[in-house]
């Protein structure tokens, strides 16, 4: 099962997303913020990341970068998400 990850601060955002995405072939996760983002990255290597530009922790960006940089997840698919 592949498994995608939505990271934003907003409840109602992820709850959006989630069910716009949800389907079977998924295991949905959730992350508030970054810090919890980057550990759910890490235990789950998910497949897929919806990542929040604004978060209240840290930016979207400097998520993305330390993923990016770090090779246990830097083949981890990220798509950016603003509003």
């Amino acid at each position: 099962m592949r498994t995608l990850l939505i990271v934003d601060d907003e409840e109602g955002v992820r709850t959006l997303v989630r069910m716009t995405l949800e389907s079977e072939s998924y295991e949905i996760l959730e992350a508030k913020g970054g810090s919890e983002a980057l550990a759910m990255i890490r235990m789950h290597r998910p497949d897929l990341v919806l990542l929040d530009v604004m978060l209240p922790d840290s930016s979207g960006f400097d998520i993305c970068r330390s993923l990016k940089t770090d090779p246990r997840t830097a083949s981890t698919t990220v798509v950016m998400l603003t509003a």
